[in-house]
């Protein structure tokens, strides 16, 4: 059963039977804008092309790599990204993500200690503007949800309008156990390299 995570709460990535989460991923779902036509007879859909990245760092701080559209595999392998969505659901929600970030932990290079995950909207569409729009956090592969145990609806969340960046959450490493802090936090930033400096300043 999914937990539904408010802002700022951690959690131990363990399974209801008490086995450590090794495999997650992070799909993001969105729809794409309804527009009117003349007179209000006649609709279009407008791409928007939202974008699902993660960011690794050392216990310094310090910047190791980014995956996101236009790198689509860590060094280590251990962060994989399924490829640009362009345009989101045309058609309405087809339940379906648009764009998974899979992490295998016991792949992880073993100076990185924290993973951080964001949303960018790369042609500048307000997250408050696109019909739907959510996040999920969950074990298993992008073709099988095993367990949902976080989830974010970022169209109609209080806040999120106005923005175009938002950090969805961070996975850290203490005493050798990692966990999860849920951030959902739009931030001020327009492009992907603003929202990674935002995260190492604010958010680690």
């Amino acid at each position: 059963m999914a937990i539904n995570l408010q802002k700022g709460q951690r959690i131990n990535l363990e399974k209801s039977n008490g086995a450590k989460l090794q495999n997650i991923c992070v799909g993001i779902n969105w729809g794409a804008i309804e527009k009117k036509g003349l007179f209000g007879l006649s609709k279009t859909k407008e791409a928007v092309d939202l974008d699902g990245s993660c960011a690794m760092f050392t216990e310094q701080k310090q910047l190791q790599e980014v995956v996101y559209f236009g790198n689509l595999r860590s060094k280590d392998n251990a962060v994989k990204h399924s490829g640009d969505d362009l345009t989101g659901d045309l058609n309405g929600n087809d339940g379906l993500d648009n764009e998974v970030i899979t992490l295998d932990f016991s792949r992880l290079d073993a100076n990185t200690n924290y993973v951080a995950f964001v949303l960018n909207s790369f042609r500048g569409h307000d997250f408050g503007t696109i019909p739907f729009a959510s996040i999920r956090i969950y074990e298993g592969t992008p073709a099988r949800v095993n367990e949902v145990f976080a989830t974010y609806d970022i169209a109609s969340g209080p806040g999120f309008a106005g923005h175009v960046s938002m950090v969805m959450g961070v996975f850290y490493k203490k005493n050798g156990e990692w966990k999860f802090n849920a951030i959902g936090e739009p931030t001020k930033d327009k492009k992907l390299q603003e929202t990674v400096n935002t995260v190492a300043q604010n958010y680690l």
